[in-house]
């Protein structure tokens, strides 16, 4: 794809390869490579077109780039053998970063890309100025999981093994089906947005529509680090970064887990936040479901603004 202009959009967009040690990293950027950076990383199982009707709602006197995960949307898949794991998606922001020679920049996360910079965030501290959690959490926890931890882990090899040692093609369908197989699977993205992640989720062929993203990746929870309660209030206080938390009222949890424990683990991030960021944590709920960044945009760009803008920057040093 090549450059062209976006009307509302912050300046231009254009198309970014990084080379990384085994192929490259695609990302799309908005604006000028002098304004502030903000790295924008998407679900699981989306790309990089998960902010392509956020970004232009934003100020547009910052440096959007949008990356594609490894082994997502225009990414290159990760070498033969080489696993996806959660903690190495951490070090392709790391990567992305050296790649385009940021020492501090804001994170904006969305479901798993949120997880993936709020683990960052701890790791680096002394890069991040800003983290924007949409739909997130800045790490999974273990609770209610400890008994399908090693399971988990066990699929994941086995899914692995079973993909390569599998010679079939990826399966070739028409837009249609391509697109209502991905509405069925995700009931919270509405067709028009479902449309622009297959956009740049999908290779058109003679004969139809081909997913892009690598077969060896599968259920997010297979590679997640999960990790206690302890570690993560710990973690937490490494964070210099200040922290937007924006939760939908229809999000994940009020879709997928219905039971208590749940809504109780919501609680004891948001208050956990709380208490060890005090004024550096901002908590927001707005309307919609888990992808209301594209769904209905506007009901969370204002506050995504004023959060950007907001002057007060943490010292480096502490």
């Amino acid at each position: 794809m090549g450059e062209g202009p976006q009307s509302g959009a912050p300046g231009l967009i254009s198309e970014l390869k990084l080379a990384m040690p085994w192929g490259h990293i695609a990302a799309k950027a908005w604006g000028s490579h002098k304004s502030p950076p903000v790295l924008c990383l998407h679900g699981w199982l989306d790309n990089a077109n998960s902010f392509d009707r956020l970004i232009p709602l934003l100020p547009k006197d910052f440096y959007y780039v949008a990356m594609d995960f490894g082994g997502h949307g225009l990414s290159s898949h990760y070498s033969p053998g080489f696993p996806y794991d959660h903690q190495n998606f951490v070090s392709e922001v790391r990567r992305v970063a050296a790649a385009l020679k940021w020492n501090r920049f804001s994170l904006l996360g969305h479901s798993f890309g949120g997880t993936v910079g709020g683990m960052f965030s701890c790791i680096f501290p002394e890069m991040v100025d800003k983290l924007v959690l949409l739909e997130s959490s800045p790490f999974i926890l273990e609770t209610n999981e400890l008994e399908n931890m090693l399971t988990y882990k066990r699929k994941a090899i086995e899914h692995m093994l079973q993909v390569e040692a599998s010679k079939k093609p990826s399966q070739v369908v028409s837009p249609e089906e391509m697109l209502q197989g991905f509405l069925k699977n995700n009931s919270h993205v509405g067709e028009e947005c479902g449309k622009l992640l297959l956009q740049r989720g999908t290779t058109q062929v003679a004969t139809g529509l081909f997913l892009n993203r690598d077969r060896r990746i599968t259920r997010p929870e297979y590679y997640f680090n999960f990790i206690s309660r302890e570690l993560f209030v710990h973690s937490i206080r490494k964070l210099q970064a200040r922290v937007l938390f924006i939760k939908a009222t229809q999000g994940f949890y009020d879709l997928r887990r219905e039971n208590d424990a749940n809504t109780e683990l919501v609680l004891f991030v948001t208050s956990s936040l709380r208490s060890t960021l005090k004024e550096r944590f901002q908590y927001v709920q707005v309307p919609g479901n888990h992808y209301v960044h594209m769904n209905q945009p506007q009901h969370m760009a204002g506050i995504i603004s004023s959060f950007l803008q907001s002057k007060e920057r943490i010292p480096a040093h502490l």
